[in-house]
């Protein structure tokens, strides 16, 4: 891997002038950026409110389905590791497909982006009402929208302060981890071969049987289990010396998520009391089961301070995303004006309000049909990024310093192979949701952007003086 890259001047974009977008400061760091993208995978969060929903459907593999999707997330990482040290733009996903695989292409990962980070802090946020239950009893959704808000407001501020307050709510998720796992190995109910035969109780008790299928069914919510480490590719503009610290930020935030999300899935799976226990996923009972009301009290109000971390986290990385979109001229000339503008923290603004108070909005939407939306756009997103991997090593590209994975293109093709039949096995409402927005998008994109191609979606690359 080559630490520096000759600098790369933006594409030329007409009309562009003072008023332009201004460059995003690089701030942060390793340590920094790993913080902020371990946050927006926010272990604690998914372990405590997405996992549950695996075990209410597969019981004793969920552990399983995690791993599998873990696995498939590793060679998705390397994707990411190598087409953000070849475009590191605050675009993500978009602008390295864009840069790579033509304009259309990165306008529909663009459009799956858009649908994860625009729903995703909705489902995490509305967590935070069952965490809080010891304390105050709170609608899900209130406590939803309150969070939204208040992880909108801290995203207004200094990047930098930011990545330190995420950084010590970090470490209290950890903690919750780690007592949660403690707990559940020391009060083990169950060999470790039961992790390897799947098996799930419903309400009344009854046990049945669960098959690899549902497994499959299940991967689009695995998937979103360790979704967040694409956040070091939003950042990757103010990342310092980006060409060497994106991977590694990468790389290192997929590695511990897996650890800190796997290991207490194994405590619990082993250690609930039986099955029925165990399929109803409420960890806080567990917990409370296995110490005190004092320590299931702790737990929670820790899961709680996670859940708002992960809302300040996804509320910075989205309006990066925003913030791209502006400057590369993908809506009309005022609205890419006010996305690309900045407040005197170096944040954009404008764009974190259009993330944060529409999310606020969809904390009132159906849980259930949120999370399965999200599930389908993950998995075409990380089939998009794939795809766009197969042109990393074309052109002037195969020469050009940078990090490259291993094993191309063999990984890039096993993974749209798998995501793509993994697509197959997913909700079919949430499917025809995602295929709707998809095919409005693409009709913007014929009717307006095409036809303006010399002025509209313009995909930049910051200019620094040594990246």
């Amino acid at each position: 891997m080559t630490d520096t890259l000759p600098p790369q001047a933006a594409s030329p974009v007409p009309g562009a002038a003072a008023d332009s977008p201004k460059k995003l400061a690089r701030s942060l760091g390793v340590v920094g950026g790993t913080l902020l993208t371990l946050s927006c995978v926010t272990p604690a969060s998914s372990l405590f409110v997405i996992v549950p929903d695996l075990f209410a459907d597969l019981g004793t593999y969920t552990l399983m389905a995690i791993a599998i999707g873990s696995v498939i997330c590793i060679a998705v990482a390397f994707c990411y590791s190598e087409l953000g040290t070849l475009v590191p733009s605050a675009g993500g996903e978009y602008a390295m497909v864009g840069t790579l695989a033509g304009k259309f292409a990165g306008w529909l990962v663009f459009i799956q982006s858009l649908i994860v980070v625009m729903i995703v802090p909705s489902l995490i946020a509305m967590g935070t009402a069952d965490y809080l239950e010891p304390i105050i009893h709170v609608d899900p959704r209130i406590a939803g929208a309150v969070v939204m808000l208040a992880a909108t407001v801290a995203g207004l501020l200094d990047l930098r302060a930011n990545a330190w307050i995420t950084g010590v709510f970090l470490v209290l998720e950890v903690i919750a981890c780690a007592v949660v796992s403690f707990l559940g190995f020391s009060h083990g109910e169950r060999g470790a071969s039961s992790l390897l035969h799947g098996t799930v109780a419903d309400a009344s008790g009854s046990v049945s049987g669960v098959g690899f299928a549902a497994i499959l069914a299940a991967m689009g919510t695995a998937l979103f289990v360790t979704q967040g480490f694409s956040t070091a590719i939003y950042l990757s503009e103010e990342l310092e010396n980006p060409r060497k610290n994106v991977a590694r930020t990468v790389l290192w935030t997929l590695g511990l998520s897996c650890a800190i999300i796997l290991i207490p899935v194994a405590a619990i799976t082993l250690g609930a009391p039986d099955l029925q226990t165990l399929s109803a996923g409420n960890i806080s009972e567990l917990v409370i089961g296995w110490s005190n009301t004092g320590v299931g009290t702790f737990i929670s109000l820790c899961i709680a301070l996670a859940i708002i971390n992960a809302g300040i986290v996804m509320v910075i990385q989205n309006s990066r995303v925003l913030f791209a979109s502006g400057r590369d001229k993908a809506w009309p000339e005022p609205v890419n004006r006010a996305f690309g503008t900045l407040n005197k923290f170096s944040a954009p603004w404008i764009s974190t309000l259009a993330v944060g108070i529409p999310g606020a909005a969809l904390c009132f939407v159906g849980q259930d049909l949120l999370t399965n939306i999200t599930g389908v756009a993950v998995a075409a997103l990380y089939l998009l990024v794939a795809v766009g991997a197969l042109f990393s090593r074309r052109n002037h590209h195969k020469d050009a310093p940078a990090w490259r994975q291993p094993l191309w293109p063999v990984l890039p093709i096993l993974v749209i192979v798998a995501l793509g039949y993994t697509l197959t096995q997913l909700d079919g409402v949430a499917l025809l949701w995602t295929l709707g927005i998809t095919v409005a998008a693409s009709l913007y994109w014929v009717f307006y952007l095409r036809p303006r191609q010399e002025s509209r979606w313009i995909i930049t690359l910051p200019e620094d003086e040594r990246v």
